[in-house]
């Protein structure tokens, strides 16, 4: 388990430079493995280097992707959020974090048409306020013709400047329609923002 200041969600991407020598080791024990793969924690509370941190019990498994080792120890890795796990019990740290898991996979990856929709008008309406600050074309956002509801709001939850614990509520959600609605209700508070920057900057 790799305990950090900010959650992984499924499909993201994950660039690690590792430097502390328990985690190097669980980066080698990893790429030894058939399945090169680790867990992310969100740390509630303490710090990532050293230990004594007290961690979330909701989480996502990361899948290395490449790995590079520098000359002076350090590892440059590049992991993707693969899926969704709740954290049963930690163990002792020995020598890096490692704890009893389960996959936590959505029983149901279907959205309702009118969650979805409400969901885009507001990406709609952040894109847009967003291109007026920046001065520059909004970007699209739109489920790909192969994406489950479910890919496709964590990728959406991922693109967009959430803060570590918004994401967290989000990666917690007991389902799909339930992640939908906490998205919209974290870019609520992203469309206000926007909105008071820009009426302050007139």
């Amino acid at each position: 388990m790799f305990p950090l200041g900010t959650p992984l969600l499924p499909g993201a991407a994950l660039p690690l430079n590792v430097f502390e020598l328990r985690y190097q080791m669980m980066m080698d024990d990893c790429r030894a493995a058939p399945t090169p793969e680790f867990g992310v924690a969100l740390i509630a509370r303490g710090s990532e280097v050293g230990g004594g941190d007290e961690r979330t019990d909701v989480g996502c498994v990361a899948r290395i992707v490449r790995m590079l080792e520098h000359d002076d120890g350090r590892r440059s890795v590049l992991a993707v959020g693969d899926r969704r796990i709740r954290i049963d019990r930690w163990l002792d740290d020995d020598p890096y974090p490692v704890a009893m898991v389960d996959d936590w996979p959505d029983e149901d990856d279907v959205v309702d048409e009118f969650v979805a929709a409400d969901l885009a008008q507001r990406l709609a309406v952040f894109i847009g306020l967003v291109a007026r600050a920046t001065d520059r074309p909004g970007i699209v956002v739109a489920p790909e013709p192969d994406e489950t509801p479910s890919d496709f709001v964590c990728r959406v939850a991922s693109i967009l400047p959430f803060g570590p614990s918004d994401r967290q509520a989000i990666l917690s959600a007991p389902d799909v329609a339930e992640r939908y609605e906490r998205v919209a209700v974290a870019l609520d508070d992203l469309i206000a923002v926007t909105r008071f920057r820009l009426a302050d900057d007139t």
